[in-house]
């Protein structure tokens, strides 16, 4: 099984929505923190741009599903995998999950392109796929 990577956030004031629940959008920031943390952690960072190009995504989606509303300021923790490897895609999923169980507050996936200088979508490199390698977990070991 693949492994996955996590980090604790913190839940402010002004994160709140008029109800005192973690406001729908913040969840997104959260999850986008965390795989800048990972992406950190695969060493993506390290690098000037022009070294990083073999690294060039684009977003194509982001969705989101609320499970149970995280209310008031606290911490929570975010989890984020690789829930599939293509040639030129790649599928994040993440978790946002309450500090004491693994009981979520959100679940959602992020579809990544991989695009070259002209913007086109272009193969990850091999040395990619060898650093995101222990974090792709596909959808059936996720339910275990």
């Amino acid at each position: 099984m693949g492994r996955f990577h996590e980090q604790v956030m913190g839940v402010y004031f002004d994160d709140l929505d008029a109800f005192q629940i973690l406001h729908n959008a913040r969840y997104l920031l959260l999850f986008e923190r965390t795989l800048g943390s990972l992406w950190e952690a695969w060493g993506m960072h390290d690098q000037g741009l022009e070294a990083q190009s073999e690294h060039w995504h684009l977003v194509r989606t982001n969705r989101i599903e609320y499970i149970s509303p995280m209310r008031g300021v606290g911490k929570v923790r975010v989890r984020v995998w690789v829930r599939h490897l293509g040639r030129t895609s790649m599928v994040f999923s993440f978790r946002v999950m309450r500090m004491d169980a693994d009981e979520e507050y959100a679940v959602g996936e992020r579809v990544v392109v991989h695009v070259g200088e002209d913007g086109r979508p272009s193969p990850w490199s091999d040395a990619l796929r060898a650093k995101i390698a222990p974090y792709v977990i596909e959808a059936s070991e996720t339910s275990a």
